[in-house]
């Protein structure tokens, strides 16, 4: 089976600012040292990394008023992203954002969003993830913004987030899908029914099967849009096989469920930038969260057995 050949931009961001557990900074680093720049590279890619974007730590920061914990380092580190996003898609390259927690997507999404706008083209989102990210700063029982970054992207929560790059929202909900969500906060969970994003849960993928969710994901996110950014929470996928994340819920996508996924994204989807997040190597003595990310980057980008 034959792929195009990309130019592969690595962007790394040590962000541990936006979850409630230290340790997902070191999450780029474990993906890189499970060998993804060879793997992408043994695909016939040009891979280039850019390394990680200089990213304060909690320690010299002030946590903040009110139900945005760090959001002003979160919000200086998510317009860097933007712009390198930005960057990146306008030199005909594809942003492989290594994480750090899933803040960052408000950054890379609104990247994405930017340089298709300008060309007159909407944007596509398939976000993976065990919980919703669908919080506001009304409903968050936490305050870490990584569980609000979907919304965020959607249009809603703090002004100064939503409005990053110039544009809100980034993305429709008409082409916005959730896939693999097991665990949503009360208030998350009405803001999700009332949104118009199209949600999987694994329910619907135990019924369904990750074929026929994938299939309508993809013709959803893709109606009318550029092509898909793709933004892939480790924890959506089950503990036994990624351990290595800070907020673990049993019951998830197996192994072998998340590699079909990636391998049918590679077959059937425009994929625009890629996010992979939350991979916390604290909790992973052997890093096979870190090794599942670089597989699964590899699965995405053109892995086949034929």
């Amino acid at each position: 089976m034959s792929f195009p050949k990309r130019f592969i931009e690595v962007i790394g961001v040590p962000v541990d600012l936006g979850a409630g557990r230290r340790g997902v900074d070191m999450g780029p680093s474990a993906i890189r040292i499970a060998d993804l720049e060879a793997r992408l590279e043994q695909l016939g890619h040009r891979v280039e990394d850019f390394g990680d974007l200089d990213v304060k730590i909690p320690e010299t920061q002030q946590v903040g008023q009110g139900k945005l914990r760090y959001k002003e380092p979160i919000l200086a580190t998510c317009q860097e992203l933007c712009r390198e996003v930005e960057r990146s898609l306008g030199q005909g390259r594809l942003p492989l954002v290594l994480g750090g927690d899933h803040s960052i997507a408000i950054g890379s999404i609104a990247g994405s969003t930017s340089h298709f706008a300008k060309q007159g083209e909407a944007l596509g989102v398939i976000w993976f993830d065990a919980h919703g990210d669908a919080n506001t700063p009304e409903t968050t029982p936490s305050g870490n913004i990584h569980g609000m970054s979907l919304a965020v992207s959607l249009g809603f929560g703090d002004e100064e987030l939503v409005q990053l790059g110039g544009r809100a929202p980034k993305v429709q909900p008409r082409n916005t899908v959730l896939v693999g969500i097991r665990d949503l906060d009360a208030g998350e969970r009405d803001f999700l029914k009332k949104s118009g994003v199209t949600c999987y849960t694994m329910r619907d993928l135990d019924e369904r099967g990750m074929r026929d969710v994938l299939d309508e994901a993809i013709r959803l996110a893709s109606d009318g849009t550029a092509g898909i950014h793709l933004s892939f929470d480790l924890d959506v996928v089950d503990p036994d096989d990624a351990p290595g994340t800070g907020t673990p819920v049993w019951g998830g996508i197996s192994y072998r469920e998340a590699h079909l996924a990636m391998e049918m994204f590679n077959d059937r989807a425009n994929i625009v930038a890629l996010d992979l997040v939350e991979v916390n190597p604290v909790l992973d003595s052997q890093n096979m969260t870190g090794l599942l990310a670089a597989e699964l980057a590899q699965s995405a980008l053109g892995k086949t057995i034929l």
